[in-house]
């Protein structure tokens, strides 16, 4: 075998990996679960969003095709059509249909949450992981459809391509927030801690002043300047790093388990909990997640 010849066959192993159909299959539950108690512990926030006052309303996204909001009883059954849809698509129900619009409904119920204030950034990995499984066969194990068929799904890259799709989602959302942060006005000066450091006491005074409760651990690191040094140089690195964990799976998983640690220190210092990071649902694309099956079932004989 030539090297061009081991060249692409490596290529193919890591952009078009072989996986079994229960992998795709264990995501869309994941996602479909967190999904789901996301949307439903904030259907009152929802709701009161949709009735707010119509000159603070500013589209973003999808909802720019409208000049004004949707009447509060329109946009309340978007939201209650999405929570179904969400239930459809985590069982695996008629996936061909409710996969899409379960991707489709969950895009528009938060870019219209964000019409009405700020842009929550870190709705985006959640929007497009649930395009990518909605879009794809994650239902071919796992699910109500797959009752039907009774032969079992061979491996195929089918199966892999999902997972490989959203690793790439997650890396692409941390890269561009590295170029965010040295394409600002500091540049790779950012990389100091200074920013970081008025931005965490900024962030505590802002809330110190609205009576919400303020992180003591950042109150006391705060006169360390070489603490935040390296702080931000690690998150630097770690987002810069991204897309190369893409070339190879173990350090994929290695990369995961330092921005899930990345994420437990923003929020032990800053008190700002990105859910769907320290949840680790984010990152479960990285890992064999058809591998916790056999524990499973081996737990479920026991009982």
């Amino acid at each position: 075998m030539s090297w061009l010849d081991r060249l692409q066959r490596r290529l193919d192993q890591t952009l078009l990996p072989s996986a079994p159909a229960t992998r795709p299959a264990l995501l869309r539950i994941v996602n479909g679960v967190y999904t789901g108690l996301y949307l439903a512990r904030r259907v009152k926030m929802f709701r009161r969003v949709h009735r707010t006052d119509p000159s603070l309303f500013a589209p973003v996204g999808p909802v720019r095709v409208l000049r004004r909001p949707l009447p509060p009883v329109v946009a309340d059954g978007l939201l209650y059509a999405g929570l179904a849809t969400d239930v459809a698509f985590t069982a695996g129900l008629w996936h061909r249909v409710t996969g899409p619009a379960h991707a489709a409904l969950l895009l528009w119920t938060l870019s219209y949450r964000n019409s009405w204030s700020m842009v929550f950034h870190h709705d985006n990995a959640l929007v497009l992981h649930a395009a990518v499984l909605g879009c794809t066969p994650s239902a071919d194990a796992l699910s109500v459809d797959a009752l039907h068929t009774r032969a079992p799904r061979p491996d195929s890259w089918r199966y892999g391509t999902p997972g490989r799709v959203m690793e790439a989602v997650t890396a692409a959302s941390y890269l561009v927030t590295a170029i965010a942060k040295v394409k600002g006005p500091l540049g790779w000066s950012w990389v100091r801690g200074e920013s970081l450091r008025s931005q965490i006491a900024a962030d505590a005074l802002r809330k110190a002043l609205l009576g919400e409760p303020v992180s003591s651990t950042g109150t006391r690191l705060y006169p360390h300047t070489r603490v935040f040094t390296v702080m931000a140089a690690a998150s630097l690195v770690l987002e810069l790093a991204a897309p190369l964990a893409l070339l190879d799976r173990r350090l994929a998983r290695l990369w995961s388990v330092g921005a899930f640690g990345l994420h437990w220190g923003i929020k032990v210092i800053m008190g700002i909990r990105f859910r769907h990071h320290l949840t680790g649902v984010i990152y479960a694309p990285s890992f064999p997640l058809e591998r916790l099956l056999p524990l499973g079932r081996r737990l479920l004989r026991r009982r």
